[in-house]
């Protein structure tokens, strides 16, 4: 008997079901199968890990990863559902490409008069555009003057122009950096593309290129985070994996719709957090709120009133507090790593929210590291409905229940779309009443009903919106940011050292900056390479375009 046609031959309508008594009970029993068939399918996932374990303890390969079918495989994306609300909506024109192309020259094509007839009459052009591209050397040989003073017994030499240090120019160091960040190219296939077309350079220089003498660069970074930081009451945050010398990492990325930030270190904890935030300017305080946050992280009242006995400064640098914890927990067999994580994470808290530029909102998925340190905590509604979509029921009533449940999930969310357009305080008590009924709704399958009753508990998160209009709905602006780095990794390992990591962070910041301020990327590293600085500096337009800009 084929077990699955069997459940799926299961079509039965509970509510046209009369007698309550009986409806219960195939409820019930219908829930049972739903958790039965679940608990068979993780069995049997993990049966079959362990089986290629053991094939790979005795030497043997393990099941091959291979992926299915587009058509078979589970799609949880929410896209469809999320851009649905927008297609009967007025189609914007589309722009013409053609139009915005620059013509460096214009040719005039002639047809041979012997093959036109007697009669012809002209008419005029008519145009093709053809776009193309020449890559030529330029290699420079500078002839500077030389002077020498007997008197002074020295020698005085004319400078070279500004940009031009080294044995390469300020466009081909510009290239190298564009090709490898923006055109995601290996360093050994920026080295071949290059040798091809006739430059004499080696893998060590490509890479020193990269990673060398970049301080100005890092100043950028600073300054266009401090200014992102300042351009909304809102800031998104998500993070990846990293490696850095056969280490993992994390690579967090912070942004707003002016800029992209990346930052790579070894944790994703709070203070990791608080460290980004604040720039690497972490502080410490403690006072009563300190120990009342560190009282609901569930630091241990006997640890927490010795704080209060030591007699403390209200604010500490990194420094003093470790010697505090060192002196607290002396005993090195006994690390307390938790309890001092929870006093590290409490004071710094509290100390950001006090200071005068804290960011008042962060937008993330619902991952711990990111609660209490902000004010507001908006959580991201595609997050939410991943999870819905990650339910595989095999009863086909659960499965309408399912679907028709989805149905009203995205309904719902394409009217918080509406009211971000046009927000009044009547549509959002519409709003918070709808929410109310929509997530109190009994489904009878209990997978969804427990799904429902979790997302009502985020009740205050994800309806931030009808207080904030201006912020997203979604932490999608943070989640494209972090496939920049997930295909930096596709190119590129890991970072063999702080310093390439770094760079590596810096310059995709820069250049996803670039991008959302429609700047061309590739001539502003020329323009700072290159010494002119003609150029406004991202974080002035950041200022700029998000004052020209109502966020609320």
């Amino acid at each position: 008997m084929d077990i699955k046609k069997a459940i799926e031959a299961i079509n039965i309508d509970v509510d046209k079901v009369a007698d309550p008594a009986i409806c219960s009970i195939i409820v019930h029993l219908l829930n049972i199968i739903e958790a039965q068939a679940q608990e068979i399918k993780e069995l049997k996932e993990e049966n079959q890990k362990l089986r290629d374990e053991n094939n790979r303890l005795k030497g043997g390969p393990g099941k091959p990863d291979i992926r299915p079918h587009k058509k078979d495989s589970k799609d949880i994306s929410s896209e469809n559902e999320r851009k649905k609300h927008h297609k009967d909506k007025k189609n914007k024109k589309s722009k013409n490409k053609m139009n915005n192309i620059k013509i460096d020259r214009t040719l005039k094509l002639e047809i041979p008069k012997d093959q036109l007839p007697e009669d012809t009459l002209f008419k005029g052009y008519t145009k093709s555009v053809i776009q193309d591209i020449i890559i030529k050397m330029d290699n420079i040989e500078f002839k500077k003057e030389m002077y020498y003073s007997p008197s002074l017994n020295k020698t005085f030499v004319a400078s070279l122009p500004p940009g031009y240090h080294g044995a390469f120019g300020p466009n081909l160091k510009s290239h190298i950096m564009a090709l490898h960040f923006i055109g995601k190219m290996t360093e050994p296939a920026i080295v071949t593309f290059l040798q091809t077309h006739g430059v004499f350079i080696s893998a060590a220089t490509v890479s020193r290129i990269i990673t060398d003498n970049h301080e100005s660069f890092h100043q950028e970074k600073k300054d266009i985070v401090q200014a992102g930081l300042s351009s909304t009451i809102y800031q998104q945050m998500d993070d990846t994996g990293a490696r850095v010398n056969g280490e993992n990492h994390f690579t967090h990325i912070l942004c707003n719709p002016w800029y992209t930030a990346y930052f790579t270190r070894r944790n994703k904890n709070r203070l990791t957090i608080l460290e980004i935030l604040t720039q690497g300017e972490l502080s410490f305080q403690f006072n009563e709120t300190s120990y009342d946050l560190m009282e609901v992280l569930q630091l241990s009242t006997k640890t927490i009133n010795q704080l209060k006995e030591s007699n403390l400064k209200n604010i500490m640098n990194r420094k003093e507090v470790e010697v505090l914890l060192d002196d607290l927990f002396p005993n090195p067999k006994k690390p307390h790593r938790r309890s001092r994580g929870i006093i590290l994470e409490a004071s710094a808290i509290v100390s950001y929210q006090h200071l005068p530029h804290a960011v008042p909102l962060l937008l993330t998925d619902d991952a711990p590291q990111f609660k209490q340190i902000t004010e507001l905590l908006a959580l991201c509604w595609i997050h939410d409905g991943r999870h819905y979509k990650k339910l595989d029921p095999v009863i086909s009533s659960h499965i309408k229940k399912l679907e028709k449940y989805l149905d009203a999930y995205w309904r719902y969310y394409h009217k918080l779309l509406d009211y971000k357009e046009s927000p009044t305080k009547k549509f959002a008590k519409a709003l918070l009443k709808e929410f109310d009924i929509l997530f109190s709704k009994k489904t009878g399958y209990n997978v969804l009903d427990d799904r429902i009753k979790k997302t009502k508990l985020k009740k205050d998160e994800l309806l931030l919106v009808l207080k904030y209009p201006q912020i997203p709905l979604h932490n999608n602006a943070s989640e494209l940011g972090a496939r920049v780095q997930a295909r930096y990794r596709d190119i590129s390992f890991q970072t063999k050292n702080l310093k390439g990591t770094e760079c590596k962070d810096t310059f995709m910041t820069i250049f996803e900056t670039a991008k959302k301020l429609s700047v061309n990327a590739y001539n502003y590293i020329l323009d700072r390479i290159s010494g002119k600085c003609k150029m406004p500096s991202l974080a002035s337009l950041i200022t700029l375009q998000s004052a020209a800009y109502d966020t609320g």
